[in-house]
């Protein structure tokens, strides 16, 4: 964890203004490097210069709360959601009790028309009036004191709009209500012949309702997330000589036997240990069939035992567990923010004050000019002042610009993670939308990545000689070859040399010495550079081994070549049917590998590839990966060290979940299912979910475009329409929830199961 972030739950935000004020005061703050707050999940992020103090932490939520926001440690997230969840629940009394006492203002305002004179007022006027107070006073009392914080720090916000439509709503039709009875008032004032009561008290009424419906529509956005942190069990059966005891999973270390039974849920990532049973694994991968699990097979936590107890011996404590690894990716994955939404906080930092501006220039003219652009209107001059500045103040709350990328972000990382497609930030999102080109890499990419020796040639030696050799070199070597030359020595139980100065050569091998020789395990260009001498048939025998799909890894031992190890590797089942789907999307689709043109060949034809680059270097693929971002966006997937330089070079970089750590920490898309029909679904997850952010940010700079015009009277000469306030807040808060509703169409994406089944 990057000991200079510091996050905090940030309450009280309610729109795209509100996350720009929270990041402005918190960048003026000496020490600050970034920020970076997430509407719905009510969280901020603050990198700072310097490893985080105690002070830093206090000066930053101090900052935080000065500009009228709550703020405090960050709270674990399920107690954040069982928070929000009575919020929400109380946020639909407050809708409730703002609507009932909205219906007898409407009654009053709208339907009823005389009801007679109390002394000098109008009975029906003065009911209103008093039907309306409760409304503006206490069910918009949160907005009015907001946005008096909000003013305060210099800022503005959706509440100080909400603030001023209201209070100039309601301070205009209490003057024309007591204007008999104030005879100081100008005599436009006791004139008038509208009053807005009933636009005030609707005004708060549906922007409540509006909250509500959003609070409870980024409840579900959330879902995905919350639903992978409830498969972490709290106590695990710890096996011990009297039997189990139950214990905390923050109490269980490495290497603990653990017993699971039927129907329970894994609790940390482990190793099988004398037994087997079935495993539900569709919660962390999105794999609908269970899986059978042997001794010395991995487990994850959050996976459920179907059918028998198992015996699990610890691997990983609860904070490193793939499940903890998954949800901290979804975590900084939903922090992010793309371009196009650092776009729309600039806009959102201004909007407000413009809109404040334009409101209070656009009630000018009509005050001024109302006889000449509506001469036929019903209201005075002052009337229409009154109703286009209360409008146009409403229906212009940024909500929805705030919604429009973070819902959808929150909404498709946390649908991905359900599916196993860990997608680390946003910009990888909006890259692999675009992509134009896919390279994959062979070995444990297009390949199942656990290859076996089929078969040992010997020239020169003895079988025991050259496995143990190979073996005792491969030892520093991590590759998946590597694997299979030291499953064969454990398999043939030979005792292993002790081999010196060993060294990697990227692309070739490793060498070493040995009882004051060198040794040296690799392929065909390795040994002509470590032997002086080569049999004139040997690149025939090793090609014609290479065109049947085969890798031969050559041992040799001073001047001697011992022979050599044949290597196969099955390619995935679904491997033809992902490259099949690539290139009906349009993309092109290159191998990059290591191995020699005839086995990538093989490969390639297995699977459908044409454009293949064989016999690369590992320092050489980032190169090649360059060259083809010249021509468009360039994913990359791979799965080894040697491919970590390219998945970082690549706009986006997608690593198989088995990989090593280096390729998982370089790459942008983690696929724990190891299958490449995953890499397909990510890029489609990808597009959809850019296409939901484009499609909300369109809806609500549309809804600007067209509400603002109609709220300040713009086509009121030609048209007669204006935009009553009522209406403008309607309008206002179905901005919101449609943008909100349009992400969460998300929720019913999922990959392709006859992808993931290997069809074609």
């Amino acid at each position: 964890m990057d000991e200079r972030a510091l996050s905090l739950t940030v309450t009280g935000m309610t729109c795209a203004a509100c996350v720009a004020s929270v990041e402005r005061v918190l960048n003026g703050l000496d020490g600050v490097a970034s920020v970076s707050v997430n509407l719905p999940l009510e969280k901020a992020v603050i990198t700072l210069n310097a490893s985080v103090s105690d002070d830093d932490r206090e000066r930053c939520m101090a900052a935080v709360e000065r500009a009228g926001f709550g703020a405090s440690e960050l709270v674990p997230a399920l107690q954040v959601r069982q928070s929000t969840e009575a919020k929400v629940a109380k946020q639909a009394r407050d809708v409730a009790l703002a609507f009932a006492l909205t219906l007898p203002v409407f009654v009053l305002s709208m339907l009823l028309d005389d009801l007679g004179q109390w002394g000098p007022l109008d009975v029906r006027l003065t009911a209103a009036m008093l039907a309306a107070l409760p409304v503006y006073a206490y069910c918009g009392a949160d907005f009015h004191r907001k946005a008096w914080v909000s003013l305060r720090q210099g800022t503005a916000n959706m509440d100080v709009l909400v603030h001023l439509g209201t209070t100039v709503a309601m301070v205009w039709s209490s003057l024309v209500t007591l204007s008999p009875v104030l005879s100081f008032l100008p005599a436009f004032v006791g004139e008038a012949d509208h009053v807005f009561f009933d636009g005030a008290a609707f005004i708060i009424a549906f922007v409540l309702l509006g909250n509500y419906l959003e609070a409870k529509a980024k409840l579900k956005a959330t879902d995905a997330v919350h639903g992978l942190m409830r498969l972490q069990p709290k106590e695990a059966w710890v096996v011990v000589d009297e039997g189990t005891v139950a214990t905390a999973v923050e109490d269980i270390g490495r290497g603990t036997l653990l017993k699971v039974r039927a129907g329970e849920t894994v609790p940390l990532d482990g190793v099988v240990e004398n037994s087997t049973a079935l495993l539900d694994e569709s919660m962390m991968t999105g794999e609908s069939y269970p899986v059978r699990k042997n001794e010395g097979d991995a487990v994850a936590a959050g996976t459920i035992v179907m059918d028998a107890t198992l015996l699990v011996r610890t691997t990983a404590l609860v904070g490193d567990t793939m499940l903890a690894k998954v949800i901290h990716l979804v975590d900084e994955a939903q922090m992010g923010k793309a371009p196009i939404q650092r776009l729309v906080d600039r806009i959102a930092s201004v909007f407000v004050p413009v809109v404040v501006v334009a409101a209070l220039l656009a009630s000018a003219v009509w005050w001024f000019m109302a006889d000449t652009l509506a001469p036929n209107s019903m209201m005075s001059s002052s009337e229409m002042a009154v109703m286009v500045l209360v409008s146009t103040l409403v229906i212009a709350c940024p909500c929805a610009l705030g919604l429009a990328t973070p819902t959808a972000l929150v909404v498709g990382t946390g649908r991905g993670a359900r599916f196993g497609l860990l997608i680390k930030g946003i910009e990888a999102l909006e890259q692999a939308h675009a992509t134009s080109t896919i390279v994959l890499d062979k070995t444990g990419t297009i390949t199942a990545g656990a290859p076996r020796v089929s078969h040992i040639e010997m020239m020169d030696g003895d079988v025991e000689e050259l496995v143990c050799l190979a073996s005792a070199l491969e030892v520093e070597s991590t590759h998946p070859l590597a694997g299979a030359v030291h499953t064969a020595w454990e398999n043939m139980g030979y005792a292993r040399p002790d081999v010196k100065d060993i060294h990697t050569l990227p692309g070739l091998g490793m060498v070493g010495t040995l009882d004051g020789e060198a040794v040296a395990v690799g392929n065909l260009d390795l040994m002509r550079d470590v032997l002086n001498d080569l049999p004139p048939e040997l690149d025939e025998q090793v090609a014609k081994r290479a065109r049947r799909g085969v890798t031969v890894v050559l041992v040799a031992k001073g001047q001697r070549l011992l022979g050599w190890l044949e290597i196969s590797d099955r390619i995935r089942e679904t491997s033809a049917a992902a490259v099949k789907r690539l290139k009906q999307a349009g993309i092109d689709v290159v191998m990059l590998t290591g191995d020699r043109e005839e086995v990538a060949q093989t490969v390639g034809d297995a699977v459908g590839i044409t454009n293949i680059v064989a016999g690369v270097k590992p320092d050489e693929k980032a190169e090649h990966v360059r060259r083809l971002q010249e021509n468009g966006v360039v994913a990359m997937i791979g799965d080894g060290i040697n491919d970590a330089a390219a998945l970082t070079v690549a706009n986006v970089g997608i690593a198989m979940g088995a990989g090593s750590e280096i390729a998982l920490e370089s790459a942008d898309i983690v696929l724990v299912r190891n299958d490449l029909a995953d890499a397909v679904a990510a890029l489609e997850l990808g597009r959809a979910t850019m296409t939901r952010i484009r499609t909300n940010l369109a809806w609500a700079f549309v809804y600007n475009l067209i509400g603002l015009p109609l709220a300040m009277g713009l086509l009121f000469p030609w048209t007669g329409w204006l935009l009553p306030p009522a209406f403008a807040a309607a309008a206002m808060s179905l901005s919101s929830v449609s943008v909100v509703s349009n992400s969460l169409l998300l929720r019913w994406w999922q990959p392709s199961a006859v992808l993931r089944s290997g069809d074609v």
